[in-house]
């Protein structure tokens, strides 16, 4: 069972930045951050796929970049942050798959 683990999240303030870690027990060549906020459905913020393709949702696009740092690394830099980005934050396999949701990282964006 391939174990993703997220680092990174914090408390930060309106227009700030953050850049959060995921490393995997393997390398995956297809991942995707994903976030949950409080009473809502996790939802998908960005991926890279095998080749580099990258996509963002577009609550994020411009502001997000998600990056490989190597087969078992991805990150996500996070600037500009708003308070409709506090949520949990998870990666996992693009598409996802059930079996390999970690705890995610909390990020809170808040004055």
């Amino acid at each position: 069972q391939v174990q993703f683990v997220e680092s990174g999240g914090a408390l930060v303030q309106p227009g700030g930045y953050l850049r959060l870690s995921c490393v995997t027990s393997t390398s995956v060549f297809s991942m995707a951050w994903y976030r949950q906020a409080p009473g809502k459905q996790r939802e998908w913020v960005a991926f890279l796929v095998f080749g580099g393709s990258q996509r963002y949702a577009d609550s994020v696009k411009g502001r997000f970049t998600i990056s490989r740092d190597n087969t078992k690394t991805i990150s996500l830099q996070m600037n500009s942050l708003k308070p409709e980005d506090t949520a949990i934050y998870y990666c996992n396999y693009y598409p996802s798959r059930d079996a390999n949701w970690g705890q995610g990282t909390q990020v809170t964006v808040s004055s």
